[in-house]
């Protein structure tokens, strides 16, 4: 007997007509596999999504207000009153592991539900993806990527390495690029540079007509302890672990003193570091004292913690000295 695949390739491929693939799939007794699952994250209303966020309170502001205003505009031009033009583009600063990317994809969806978007999707390029070897590849290579964010929003990371080469740099190739399509592309797309705080506002006098194209500045703080412990928190509890209370204790005491320090910056990505680090030390202490219990294979005790620090801060430490 045919699969319900088979049967369905035969009327694509006009072996058989419509009754006939109906009396195949009756005596088959097959229905139509059932369709996938959206993700979680999708379903989500990207407001929500954003409020749930730990911190940032000040980006969830300027957020929302720019979400209201696209509103707000929409509403005024269905009525025949005059409206702004609604120029996105946006400007990012913090330091990497304080949400820049996360906000830029959920700020696309806020966009696309809002109307101001087609698509609401985000294309994430660096250096690399825009400069190119010889005169002439760079503008090519930039519209490209352009190209790719029409309907949604292009993100460059580190934008401020665009201008480090000099004038005879290709750098500076592609940012003329993407000033042009900026007026070619004019609400096709929202262009979003992100970088170290005193990098972009050092980068933004390299043009002077780049500062006035962006009229959207979202800084990124760094988390403090408290903010540190609570993402920490959503990260166990998604991956189904939890922490005893001299664990809980011992990791806002780590996190206190590692990011007390100049080197080490009060970010997500430590964070993580420090929970997957204690994680990796559970399953060895699991393993080896062989206690495979629910409750054993869910918690992480003071002694992981302490290891896991103890690595992060020797990793910082080696990466101070390189610089």
């Amino acid at each position: 007997m045919r699969t319900y695949d088979e049967i369905v390739r035969l009327f694509e491929d006009g072996k058989v007509g419509a009754p006939e693939v109906f009396r195949m799939l009756r005596e088959h007794g097959s229905s139509p596999p059932a369709p996938a699952k959206t993700p979680p994250s999708m379903q989500q209303d990207p407001l929500e999504e954003l409020h749930s966020l730990v911190g940032l309170t000040e980006v969830k502001a300027l957020v929302r207000e720019t979400h209201a205003f696209v509103e707000v505009q929409r509403r005024r031009q269905r009525v025949g009153l005059a409206t702004e033009p609604t120029v996105l583009h946006m400007i990012f600063t913090g330091n990497p592991g304080t949400g820049k990317t996360t906000v830029a994809r959920i700020l696309g969806r806020i966009l696309r539900d809002a109307g101001a978007l087609e698509k609401g999707h985000l294309i994430e390029v660096e250096r690399a993806d825009l400069v190119g070897e010889y005169i002439g590849h760079t503008a090519q290579r930039t519209r490209e990527q352009v190209k790719r964010a029409l309907g949604g929003m292009l993100f460059i990371d580190e934008a401020y390495s665009l201008a480090r080469g000099g004038e005879k740099d290709f750098g500076k190739e592609a940012i003329d690029t993407l000033v042009k399509a900026m007026e070619d592309h004019k609400g096709d797309f929202v262009l979003v540079l992100a970088g170290y705080p005193d990098e972009m506002e050092r980068f933004l006098w390299t043009n002077p007509g780049l500062r006035s194209r962006f009229p959207l500045h979202l800084a990124f703080p760094d988390y403090s302890v408290d903010e540190l412990l609570d993402i920490a928190g959503v990260m166990l509890r998604t991956r189904q672990y939890t922490l005893t209370p001299e664990a809980k204790g011992a990791l806002a005491e780590h996190l206190a003193r590692l990011t007390a320090a100049e080197s080490v910056p009060s970010n997500a990505r430590l964070v993580r570091n420090l929970i997957e680090r204690a994680i990796r030390r559970q399953a060895v202490r699991v393993v080896e004292r062989e206690i495979f219990e629910r409750d054993a294979l869910m918690t992480i005790a003071e002694e992981e913690i302490g290891e896991a620090a103890g690595l992060e801060g020797l990793h910082h430490n080696r990466e101070t000295q390189r610089r």
